[in-house]
């Protein structure tokens, strides 16, 4: 297949520190090009939930106007959108379906509707899922298999992974995404994006566990034999440190972030005794002078916690001396020097960064290559895996595509004609009558197209408030 006949798809991730728009699309050899990428300070979202939509609405647009200033060619409608937050929980099921035709194999048919059956199971009040993803099947007596698309049997059975989080927060970060205009694909959780991005089926063979140190909360998903285990979401990640370091050492927030990235290293051994960082003064009060080596150990303590949460997680699914993959950090916490020496210190277990490098093709950006970016590369394999699985299909004229040069051009030239017809106005009004005409006529359709975006936005917004549990969002 052409690549150009392949969809542009785009990864939103929406976080506490930072909002990151990614639009990419798969060339020949299943690499991913970079097409345009966007970043803004988030603004609004607290430990990765919506606190202020306004706010939010704004950060999100900021981002994706990067990402088109990045790409003057590129036209962005759908997005993939990474969930986290304190609110995200899981659990495990076990389902069932007796089969009438035994003589027929099983198809892919049966085991949908095997997965369907769990969304009508209890959820506490408030609750909403957001995935079900199937670990292992069982048909008649034959138990731990994979796929039993092909198989026969009477009775067919599974144990499911259900990730669930609170329905009014899942709400407001669609609306977020609905208020700039953009239409949500489909959400995922976000340790789950940074899992495919960083993790190949070797490491899900061995077993490893991905923790995903953000700014608001820190994503754990265990994965041993191929099947994800469990997912956890630790509420304390990046912004607890920079809170700590502005209480310890008595400064400003932004001078706690500042330090923190670019002095900051999780273990104490990695930092100079003799090294001390000057902090100027406020109102011509004296600079003060911090040692490295305090900075360490309040970076040090915060981290080890995370890290014991995780060991506690890894602990209660029975997996410890089962993860020979060891832990795979990312995230932008993940950036902290002598990060993997304390994990493994803490954790008992190996431990390495997880960079997305080799989704990527060549000749991309060194700023990509981080692990800060895993969520929203993640976000755009799940979107490829989805079209590739004939889940969800792209719109040619109102999903994201390329736009040709030529209509680059007609639309510049359409906008600075009308900003020419607004600048001649004013001077043509003493002068000529039909200047009052032609000033209505580009009020009138200003307020036209305002009209038509609001209802757009209306029709999105009635869409996902008549949501209920017969059509939860996946």
């Amino acid at each position: 297949m052409n690549k150009n006949e392949r969809p542009i798809i785009v990864g939103l991730d929406i976080g506490t520190t930072k909002v990151v728009a990614i639009a990419g699309r798969k060339n020949e050899f299943g690499k991913l090009e970079i097409l345009g990428f966007g970043r803004a300070d988030s603004e609004g979202v607290s430990h990765g939930v919506v606190m202020n939509i306004e706010q939010c609405v704004q950060s999100v647009e900021l981002a994706m106007k990067r990402c088109l200033e990045n790409n003057p060619l590129l036209e962005i409608n759908e997005v993939y959108v990474g969930i986290a937050g304190r609110h995200i929980k899981s659990m495990q099921l076990q389902g069932s379906r007796v089969r009438s035709n035994v003589e027929v194999e099983i198809s892919r048919e049966d085991t949908d509707k095997l997965l369907q059956d769990q969304r009508r199971s209890y959820l506490p009040s408030g609750d909403q899922i957001i995935d079900i993803i199937a670990q292992d099947y069982t048909v008649d007596n034959i138990t731990n298999i994979v796929d039993p698309v092909g198989m026969s049997g009477v009775k067919i059975s599974a144990n499911f992974h259900v990730i669930t989080g609170d329905s009014t927060a899942i709400r407001n970060i669609k609306r977020c995404v609905d208020r700039s205009g953009l239409r949500t694909c489909d959400l995922m959780l976000q340790p789950l994006a940074s899992a495919a991005a960083v993790m190949n089926e070797e490491d899900m063979e061995a077993g490893v566990a991905i923790v995903d140190i953000g700014g608001g909360t820190t994503d754990v998903a265990i994965f041993c034999d191929g099947i994800l285990r469990h997912t956890a979401v630790i509420p304390y990640a990046g912004v607890n440190i920079t809170t700590d370091i502005q209480s310890g050492l008595r400064v400003l927030k932004a001078q706690a972030e500042q330090m923190k990235v670019q002095f900051g290293v999780a273990h104490v051994s990695g930092a100079s005794a003799n090294s001390y960082i000057t902090i100027p003064g406020l109102r011509g009060l004296p600079a003060k002078e911090v040692t490295m080596v305090n900075l360490a150990h309040i970076i040090q303590a915060r981290m080890e916690e995370i890290l014991e949460y995780v060991m506690f997680h890894i602990r209660q699914v029975g997996l410890e001396h089962r993860l020979n993959g060891g832990i795979i950090l990312t995230g932008g916490g993940a950036r902290l020097k002598h990060i993997t020496q304390l994990a493994e210190y803490v954790t008992g277990m190996g431990a390495r960064i997880g960079y997305p490098n080799e989704h990527l093709a060549g000749g991309h950006s060194d700023v990509l290559m981080s692990p800060m970016y895993a969520t929203c590369i993640g976000l755009i394999l799940r979107g490829y895996h989805d079209w590739e699985e004939g889940r969800t299909e792209f719109s040619v004229v109102e999903g994201n595509r390329l736009r040709n040069p030529q209509e680059q051009q007609q639309e510049a030239a359409e906008e600075e004609e009308m900003e020419e017809m607004v600048e001649e106005v004013p001077v043509a009004v003493a002068a000529d009558s039909s200047a009052d005409d032609r000033m209505e006529r580009i009020k009138r359709k200003q307020d036209n197209m305002k009209q038509l975006f609001n209802r757009l936005k209306g029709k999105f917004m009635d869409l996902f408030d008549d949501l209920d549990e017969d059509h939860p969002l996946e």
